[in-house]
């Protein structure tokens, strides 16, 4: 069961401004990633479900977050069907992002409260999400949408929140043209988490980065 209200964690990704995207198989190095992504001070992430096992990966980093790293929120990617949804709320999932648009999805995460962000490139499909309970709408791929499509969105729907994923990187030019378009927040994954901080097991080079990710955030919001 979800620690967390859907309305926490909308509000904590709109405080952070940076959710990152992670994904491996090895449980102890998934710890090590999730622990320096929090001593950079990110208190979000989301675990892509992309691989056999993936749901046991989940399991244990969520028992790690809970016992170790008060105040992390902890949800799941890459999901794309209600069963899948329901599996990792059960494992304690605080919120649910998916790659496309699908209400058996809405419902199985409305029914406990649970925040879900679908992936959606029309403004149609963001309409019919928010009419579902969507709180924060995921913009996937971004990179072929660009800032100026949540620009044109926000126009007739201030109040929508839009998080872009994919062709977003950890530069101050990057995150300003999403963010001053009116993105919410950003998805940020191998950009951020890449495979040398993987192969090197640099964690103190992820926390580093992340802080700085922050830190630019924080600046261009003042």
């Amino acid at each position: 069961m979800a620690k967390y209200s859907r309305i926490e964690v909308a509000q904590t990704m709109k405080e952070n401004g940076m959710v990152p995207l992670f994904f491996h198989s090895d449980i102890e190095l998934s710890k090590k990633v999730l622990k320096a992504c929090y001593d950079g001070g990110s208190r979000l992430m989301e675990f892509t479900s992309r691989g056999d096992f993936a749901h046991e990966v989940f399991g244990a980093l969520n028992k790690y977050a809970l016992a170790e790293l008060p105040g992390m929120i902890l949800g799941v990617g890459s999901i794309t069907d209600a069963a899948s949804a329901s599996l990792y709320m059960s494992l304690g999932a605080n919120f649910i992002v998916t790659p496309v648009f699908r209400e058996d999805i809405a419902i199985a995460c409305n029914r406990r409260k649970v925040l879900w962000s679908p992936g959606c490139g029309t403004l149609t499909e963001i309409a019919r999400a928010e009419e579902l309970g969507c709180e924060i709408v995921k913009l996937f791929p971004a990179d072929t949408y660009g800032p100026e499509f949540i620009k044109a969105i926000k126009g007739p729907c201030p109040w929508t929140n839009i998080m872009p994923t994919g062709g977003v990187y950890p530069t101050k030019e990057s995150l300003s043209s999403w963010l001053n378009a009116g993105a919410t927040c950003v998805g940020l994954g191998s950009q951020l988490i890449s495979k040398d901080i993987l192969d090197n097991k640099d964690f103190d080079g992820l926390t580093a980065k992340v802080k700085q990710v922050l830190d630019i955030i924080k600046d261009i919001r003042k």
